[in-house]
């Protein structure tokens, strides 16, 4: 029987092209039906013509439809990806440039903080008009979100559904394939338990043929330059903490109160590190507006290549549903759900990132136990701040968004909390058109 995915956010090319290439390499998806969905009717053409090409090329029975119409994307699919962005630049650009004129320097600005809670808030109402809809239409369909920011949004989405809702994030694999390298050990030999919260969990262990390999990796970093200079950030974290985070310098930069509060940190920490994204300020944002214009030519390039990858990646969406409703081959990766009992010193209403199983019998996390007391600490600030975003945004409660940005690491070490509040309040101003589930505004936020 043909299996039915549904893309919400299917102008996302790159994420479009690669899952659905990964969906067409199991033999139960080869005849697949692919629902492309997206706002944006030239991105939502160029995706179809994408997937076509790979169904053509890789010689598949599947077929490829597109549409503007949510709920017809979603009605009777098996599995729903969502990779959307709610707002252009325009609007999330604020999301950067307003902390940056109270001192509060962002990198990235999608996952938490000032810039990601706004971002949260914005997106929040967009991801569970999706989830309503797919309640109706597909309520037993496996909902794999890739939307940012992704502890908040999975947290939100799972205290207002039973639907089977898990955030997927690629730095966990990415991560462990960059450490793989230099200790020079085959991935396939590397074994490793990794937990926390998106985009801030941390390798608890991790082993090469079942030996430890945090030696080899702290001797990599301390004896040849060009390891160290790769990550600057992260290998700073790792040397001090004992345990390697996640996500790139850039990221990890911004959820903690060591690296941006001053200009000198931005310099030694922020600027000169090789990897992808070393920290420098508004590194996505001048990325996305050098995009702007050119998008078009970019994705008719991609179009144009003479050979298209027909070969699987290591994105966890496919093997997912592989394992729930296609060979069943059992998978384990690491996902964002509720955390009840999982990671026993971190609250239970939190979004944790977790080992989790996939199988015939759906998606189960494995039980991590405590985090070392220090990682505690640190994940733990993340991980309050993070609930009491979205129980603001469940209330539509200003005040609770106010609390959650003033006990925010980097925020809190740059600003006073008078200064903090100001930076809210004109966040919200510039926001509040985004936010009907707010009951009210800052006194100091006037209607327009």
């Amino acid at each position: 029987m043909r299996k039915k995915f549904a893309f919400i956010g299917a102008g996302s090319l790159e994420f479009t092209m690669s899952l659905a290439r990964d969906i067409l390499t199991f033999e139960s998806f080869r005849n697949a039906e692919f629902m492309l969905m997206d706002v944006h009717e030239g991105r939502l053409g160029y995706a179809r013509n994408a997937v076509e090409r790979l169904i053509k090329e890789g010689g598949h029975s599947a077929i490829v439809n597109a549409t503007l119409n949510r709920k017809e994307a979603l009605e009777g699919a098996d599995g729903v990806l969502i990779t959307i962005l709610q707002g252009g630049v325009d609007v999330w650009r604020h999301d950067i440039e307003i902390p940056m004129k109270f001192g509060v320097d962002i990198c990235v600005g999608d996952t938490r903080g000032p810039a990601g809670i706004f971002r949260f808030l914005r997106t929040a109402p967009v991801m569970l008009d999706i989830i309503r809809d797919a309640e109706k239409v597909c309520p037993n369909a496996i909902v794999l979100n890739y939307t940012n920011p992704m502890g908040m949004l999975c947290s939100y989405l799972q205290k207002h559904s039973k639907m089977n809702i898990t955030g997927l994030c690629h730095s966990v694999q990415g991560t462990a394939h960059m450490l793989a390298g230099w200790i020079g050990a085959p991935i396939d030999e590397l074994t490793y338990k990794c937990a926390g919260v998106n985009h801030q969990a941390f390798y608890l262990d991790v082993k090469w043929n079942n030996k430890d390999a945090s030696p080899l990796i702290r001797e990599a970093i301390l004896s040849r330059p060009e390891v160290h200079a790769e990550e600057l950030v992260r290998n700073e974290m790792f040397l001090q903490l004992g345990y390697y985070p996640t996500e790139s310098s850039g990221h990890d930069s911004e959820y903690n109160p060591w690296f941006r509060k001053r200009p000198d940190l931005i310099e030694k920490y922020c600027t000169h590190s090789t990897g992808w994204n070393p920290g420098i300020h508004a590194y996505i944002l001048d990325t996305y507006l050098e995009r702007e214009n050119s998008w078009e030519d970019t994705f008719q390039k991609q179009l144009d290549e003479e050979n298209t990858d027909l070969d699987r990646g290591d994105e966890y969406a496919a093997y997912i549903f592989n394992a729930i409703f296609g060979d069943h081959t059992v998978f384990e990766f690491n996902g964002n759900l509720q955390n009840d009992g999982v990671i026993d010193n971190l609250p239970t209403e939190s979004c944790v990132e977790v080992p989790v199983l996939a199988s015939r019998d759906g998606i189960r996390p494995f039980k991590v136990g405590s985090l070392p007391d220090h990682l505690a600490i640190l994940v733990g600030t993340t991980a309050r701040c993070e609930n009491l975003a979205v129980a603001g945004a469940i209330d539509g409660d200003w005040e609770k968004i106010y609390h959650s940005i003033l006990f925010d690491p980097l925020t809190s070490a740059v600003l006073s909390m008078a200064e903090i509040k100001e930076l809210v309040v004109a966040m919200f101003n510039k926001n509040k058109d985004f936010l009907p589930h707010f009951k009210h505004f800052p006194d100091a936020c006037p209607a327009e």
